[in-house]
């Protein structure tokens, strides 16, 4: 199943910067992780911000939570996520069966 997944990173203003450094790097090596088991798929940053859109895919919205949850940053981060569903008019879909 695929998932539209937004997050933005709240880390606080007076948070120490050694440790984020350390924490920026680790999501970065469990992004690689997840990319390379097939669960982030497409990655976007939102300019300006500290956000990105992110296409992601997990068996269901549990597997979803567990892969998300394992972000070192994650407890500073706001999650949307939006399930996603085949359209019978998707033109990527129909380029891949033709």
């Amino acid at each position: 199943m695929e998932f539209l997944v937004h997050m933005e990173v709240g880390w606080p203003p007076d948070g120490d910067p050694v440790e984020r450094d350390r924490l920026v790097a680790a999501e970065a090596a469990r992004a690689d992780e997840l990319a390379e088991a097939g669960l982030v798929t497409r990655l976007w940053r939102v300019p300006g911000r500290w956000a990105n859109y992110g296409l992601w895919e997990a068996p269901d919205a549990d597997a979803l939570h567990v892969a998300i949850s394992s972000l070192p940053l994650f407890p500073w981060i706001d999650v949307d996520v939006i399930p996603l569903a085949t359209h019978p008019s998707d033109p990527g879909a129909r380029k891949r069966t033709a």
